[in-house]
């Protein structure tokens, strides 16, 4: 259980997503809806078409997403089953050098509140896949600094501008997140109701303010053993 609700704040209770102890947020309240296990096993390994609930099957470990179904079971009444050990599925967590391990702690710090890293990326199957799969880890605090954002635009939508990343164009619907504020607001216009301008200003730098750069040093540690492990 204590996994599961460590799982569930780091990838699913951000605000625009669900909120804090099954709360509504951006999407709806999961504690006290009735659900059994079978449907929020299903929900949580296959995602629903055509909303903002993704699948997680594909994506955490097998002990994770196990842990992750039976916390949300226990926000609708169902007791636990008792889970095995990780080490016993034969999927202990990754291990990682001591720097590394606190740059995972500093990239999910939930403490951070929307001023964590993984408010908009996911790494190792954990954080919210808002931003793209982070495939070149910078080298060091300044080149992560300076990383450039060259797919956030300027939209003009309902008299108002906002720099905003855009999911997907067509002829009828614009699907983007909306980055005016932390955490990124998920919004779907007619295409006629929103007009896509010229790169925005928006700043990488500027979302990592909850970090200093010793915190940013352990996070590229992180980052380095996870996504581009055979760089020190």
């Amino acid at each position: 259980m204590a996994r599961g609700l460590a799982v569930f704040n780091q990838s699913c209770a951000t605000g625009y997503c669900h909120g804090l102890k099954g709360v509504s947020g951006g999407a709806p309240r999961l504690a006290n809806r009735g659900f059994d296990a079978a449907y929020i096993t299903q929900v949580v390994r296959s995602g629903i078409a055509g909303t903002g609930m993704p699948a997680f099957g594909t994506t955490l470990e097998r002990a994770d997403l196990a842990a992750v179904v039976a916390y949300v079971g226990s926000l609708n009444g169902i007791a636990p089953a008792a889970l095995p050990n990780l080490a016993d599925r034969g999927m202990p967590r990754r291990q990682l050098p001591p720097e590394a391990a606190k740059g995972r702690a500093l990239f999910f710090d939930a403490t951070r509140a929307f001023g964590r890293c993984s408010t908009c990326h996911q790494v190792d199957g954990t954080g919210i896949a808002v931003a793209d799969p982070i495939a070149k880890v910078p080298e060091n605090v300044a080149a992560l600094r300076a990383i450039a954002s060259p797919h956030m635009v300027t939209a003009t939508a309902e008299g108002s501008t906002f720099p905003a990343l855009v999911l997907s164009k067509g002829a009828v619907q614009v699907k983007l997140y909306d980055l005016t504020t932390p955490p990124p607001v998920y919004r779907i216009f007619a295409s006629s109701e929103v007009k896509l301008g010229s790169a925005s200003n928006w700043s990488h730098n500027a979302a990592m303010a909850a970090y200093n750069d010793a915190d940013l040093e352990s996070i590229l540690a992180y980052l380095h053993a996870v996504v581009n492990p055979e760089k020190p």
